[in-house]
């Protein structure tokens, strides 16, 4: 049986999860804005779940169909195969949004919804009444300019909650979008990562578990795990398929480093990367970042400080040139996001490469600056920074 299958994820990553998903084994992959739909077989459910790093969360998509008004939303809902998902003692609450839409009303299209699906499964399993003590199987509606979109949620809790980050500092960079920064930086089994404001430590660890090829689900569970329509089996399997793959990398030369300055945030990092499995790949200790000189050879990815988050816009401004100055001491590729509009201006630099991202609902930028090419120089004979 097909499944057609739909991967929300951060606006600006839609390409870095499609490629995830064909690497996957998904079929009919589309990027689309905020989010990537693919199709495959029941596998790709559990499989998504556990491997997926740049996704939000993996859906089942149920169907679409125009919904101008409350009637044919109602109809639309009715006519879809519930009851190959859903059984007559499983919780089915929804959630939805709508954007764009003569439909505006999030709570009425809630209670539509719940009101066709309810009537559906009345009509196939001959009961009146739903007592909701099973699995919760999550409905989710989009409308989006007059079109309705049904899905299932499989995951439950975020993708992002991979399990080994229960504390964090006061303005953590989202795993998913840490993820997504390390597939651009081209992270590998034999990088040399680095992170000069490390905080609890994401970037380093998802960098770990992505150069070692450790599933990032591979410690937490998943809603769809209590289904009767997910049989046990296929989870038993490719959970069993993710710890052979997890484990094909011991030879890996992959190191991670990290620093920050606050104390508290060092002890952090180790506490979570000890929680992911990875502590032995990662070493962390204090330090200023006017103090941060280059590794040789090394992969520079980090979320500095930023007036959106933590500092004064002036402050950041400062730390930003700081970096502008360090950053410069080594032969080193970086990758720095932020959402300063003047940030190329405060680092002293243009980068190579801009990419637009988003820290939740924050605008930002991907700055990628490549390390120089031996032998390549500019006419004042300082070293190019070119790919």
């Amino acid at each position: 049986m097909t499944i057609h299958y739909s991967a929300p994820c951060l606006f600006g990553l839609e390409s870095v999860l499609a490629g995830e998903i064909r690497r996957m084994g998904g079929e009919a992959v589309a990027a689309l804005d905020g989010r990537v739909d693919f199709s495959g077989g029941i596998e790709l459910l559990a499989r998504g779940n556990l491997w997926l790093r740049t996704a939000e969360r993996l859906l089942v998509k149920l169907g679409e169909f125009p919904a101008h008004t409350f009637e044919e939303l109602f109809q639309g809902v009715k006519a879809l195969p519930l009851e190959d998902w859903i059984g007559r003692q499983d919780a089915f609450p929804v959630k939805g949004h709508c954007v764009r839409s003569a439909l505006h009303s999030v709570p009425d299209c809630q209670k539509i919804v719940k009101k066709a699906a309810v009537e559906r499964l009345k009509e196939k399993y001959g009961v009146s009444w739903f007592e909701e003590t099973g699995p919760i199987h999550q409905l989710r509606f989009t409308i989006l300019k007059d079109r309705a979109a049904i899905f299932l949620d499989t995951s439950g809790e975020g993708l992002h909650k991979r399990g080994y980050r229960r504390e964090s500092g006061g303005a953590p960079i989202k795993e998913t979008l840490a993820a997504g920064m390390l597939d651009l930086a081209f992270v590998k089994r034999d990088t040399l990562l680095a992170d000069p404001f490390c905080g609890s430590g994401t970037i380093l660890i998802e960098g770990a578990l992505r150069a070692l090829g450790i599933a990032p689900g591979l410690r937490r569970r998943f809603a769809a795990e209590h289904w009767r329509s997910a049989p046990d089996a296929v989870w038993r399997e490719e959970r069993a398929r993710a710890v052979e793959l997890s484990n094909r990398q011991p030879d890996a030369k992959f190191r991670a480093v990290g620093y920050d300055i606050d104390p508290a945030m060092v002890e952090l990092t180790l506490l979570n990367a000890r929680k992911a499995g990875i502590a032995d790949r990662l070493s962390v200790s204090r330090q200023d970042v006017r103090f941060f000189k280059p590794p040789e050879g090394a992969v520079i990815v980090t979320n500095p400080p930023y007036g959106e988050r933590l500092l004064d816009k002036e402050t950041a401004a400062a730390i930003t040139g700081t970096m502008g100055k360090v950053f410069t001491k080594g032969k080193a590729g970086y990758y720095i996001i932020s959402p300063d509009e003047n940030f190329e201006a405060h680092f002293g630099r243009r980068a190579n490469k801009r990419r637009r991202l988003y820290n939740g609902m924050l605008r930002c930028e991907l700055y990628s600056f490549y390390p120089p090419r031996p032998g390549k120089q500019d006419a004042g004979g300082k070293p190019l920074a070119d790919r």
